[in-house]
Parts: structure tokens; C-alpha cells; sequence
């Protein structure tokens, strides 16, 4: 039997995507709303509660009242907006997180997609807290550089007009008042007690994103060197198909000295590589912001609620 799947706010960039991945598979029939009903309040619930699972790629708000249109307990709801991320009742879509949270996930009937910003800094981060490496109280300095396509159909259009604005061929950082929304899970996930000091930037490429972040021995709760970050790193995430740790400094993480941010698009795959000397380091964490970073962790998500291989349709 074919699991049915609503997405709500299939004409957003998020929403697009998981049709993308949705197309591909045999397992799913996909329930489709009439272009001219998108708005319509009783034809969203009735085609979110026809569902097995329904995915929100909708603004915070409109999640809200997507959440509030369920009335059965067998439906699964899949947030891509921000609305639940550090909502108690929710699971936070990031299976790799600790060891418990597969399993929350897979027996979860709401779930929330975690930002792609968040997802590569909790990845680099919990590891060192749990590890008492980095203490809970621990101030965090990070900047992530991401593709334009994370900024939604607005900033992909302003980019791919013909011609583009030159102000656009330079990098652009942005939130610089630290208010990124990302920041609520990035502190509530990591194990911090407060958001890092965090500074995005979008460049002219359409996807790809890496978060880095820097650390100095004499802040750390435990004397490590970067070969013990990276060793823990390893030992952390032993056996995730969508986790890989680099080598420690290797060159294959360099192009001639520098980082490809792109390297893991199309992918579901998230890297983590570790920089530096004996005086300090940085971690840094790569995925691709539309796969990992947003579709390609929804779909992981709904095969762990579906029972179905947590690699069905996506390229680790």
C-alpha cells in the first residue's frame, strides 16, 4: 500500500524540492491541491487529513494554522518552517542529533525540519558539548556561507534576472543586527545555553553551504587538540550514512588551499571538517541547503515515520 503525501505549499522553493524527491518514488501518491483552492481553508483540511503524512512549506504562520487543521491521530505532519523548531511537542528532524532521536522521530507524529544554518552548526557542535570539550556556556562565534537559492523565490529571481544586478556579483552578509531566525534551535539543539554570535553571508551560486566555527584552547572546557576533534567527530557519528567526517587537515578538503562550499550538492550529505594548530581551530560544516539543509531532511524524515529505508530516494 502506497503511503499518500500532501505537501502544503507545493509552489515554494522547500515545496518544489520534496516533489522533486516525491516523483521518483514508486512508494507514495502524492495528493495534489487544484491550483485554484491553495488558499482554500476546507480543502487544505481535508486533503491534510486524506494524508499520511503532510509536509508545511509554508511561513511560520501559515504552518501555525496548517498544524491547527489536523483532526485524526494518524496523520504525520512535516514542518519546514520555523514556527516549531524548539517546540517541546515536536521532534527536531535531525535524526543524527543524538542517539535517542532516530527513534523519536520514527514514533513522532509532528515533526520539525530543522534550517539549514542550524543543521551544520548542531552537527559540529553537539558532539563538543556532550563531550564536555566545549562547556554549556560556551560563547559561540560562527559564520555560514550559503547559496542564494535559501533565500526563496524573491532572492533566486533578483539573482537569475537577465542581466543580474552587479551588486550582486560580491558576497552579502546579512542579519548583521544577530537576530537570524536560525538562532532559537541553533542554542536550544546544540546543548548551549545561548545562541552563537552569527553572521550568514549569500554568494552568487544558487546552493551549497558551509558554517564555520571558531574555537581557542583557552576557552575550551577540556584541553583538545584538532586531531581530538576530529577523532571524537569520527566516534560520534561511527556508522551515519549521512554524516561523513573528514580526515583530519587532509588536502582532498581543499581545492589548492581553498573549501568548496558546493561540494555536497545534490546530496543529502553533510561534511565535517576540522582546520587548524595547536594554538586553535575551526570546524566546519558543508551540506547542501536544499537537500540536508531543508527537502532532502524532510524526506529523511517521513521514512523514518513511514518505516520505509532512511535512504529511500536520497544520495548520501
Amino acid at each position: 500500500m502506497s503511503t499518500k503525501v500532501f505537501v502544503d505549499g507545493q509552489e515554494g522553493t522547500t515545496g518544489l524540492k520534496i516533489h522533486e524527491y516525491l516523483s521518483r518514488r514508486a512508494d507514495v501518491e502524492v495528493l495534489r491541491i487544484d491550483e485554484t483552492k491553495r488558499k482554500d481553508v476546507d480543502e487544505r483540511r481535508r486533503l491534510i487529513n486524506a494524508s499520511d503524512v503532510t509536509f508545511l512549506c509554508l511561513p511560520d504562520a501559515a504552518s501555525r494554522e496548517s498544524a491547527s487543521l489536523v483532526d485524526n491521530d494518524n496523520t504525520v505532519i512535516i514542518d519546514a518552517s520555523t514556527a516549531f523548531r524548539t517546540h517541546a511537542d515536536w521532534a527536531y528532524g535531525l535524526p543524527e542529533l543524538t542517539r535517542a532521536q532516530r527513534e523519536r522521530i520514527r514514533d513522532a507524529k509532528r515533526i520539525a525540519v530543522p534550517g539549514c544554518h542550524a543543521s551544520a552548526f548542531v552537527l559540529a557542535m553537539r558532539p563538543l558539548v556532550e563531550a564536555g570539550v566545549v562547556a554549556s556556556a560556551f560563547a559561540a562565534h560562527c559564520y555560514s556561507i550559503t547559496g542564494y537559492s535559501g533565500g526563496g523565490k524573491k532572492m533566486i529571481a533578483d539573482y537569475e534576472a537577465n542581466p543580474p544586478a552587479a551588486r550582486l556579483a560580491s558576497p552579502r552578509p546579512y542579519a548583521l543586527g544577530l537576530s537570524h531566525k536560525h538562532l532559537p534551535e541553533m542554542a536550544a539543539h546544540s546543548g548551549l545555553d545561548s545562541a552563537p554570535v552569527f553572521t550568514p553571508i549569500v554568494g552568487n551560486f544558487y546552493k551549497g553551504l558551509a558554517v564555520t566555527t571558531y574555537f581557542s584552547p583557552q576557552h575550551l572546557g577540556k584541553r583538545v587538540t584538532p586531531r581530538d576533534v576530529q577523532a571524537l567527530f569520527a566516534e560520534y557519528y561511527a556508522g551515519e550514512q549521512f554524516v561523513h567526517v573528514a580526515a583530519f587537515d587532509a588536502d582532498e578538503n581543499l581545492d589548492a588551499g581553498f573549501f568548496d562550499v558546493q561540494a555536497n550538492n545534490e546530496t543529502n550529505r553533510v561534511d565535517l571538517c576540522v582546520f587548524g594548530n595547536e594554538q586553535q581551530f575551526v570546524t566546519v560544516a558543508r551540506l547542501d541547503n536544499l537537500g540536508k539543509g531543508a527537502s532532502g531532511a524532510a524526506i529523511q524524515c517521513m521514512n523514518l515515520a513511514i518505516g520505509a529505508p532512511e535512504d529511500c530516494g536520497l544520495i548520501g
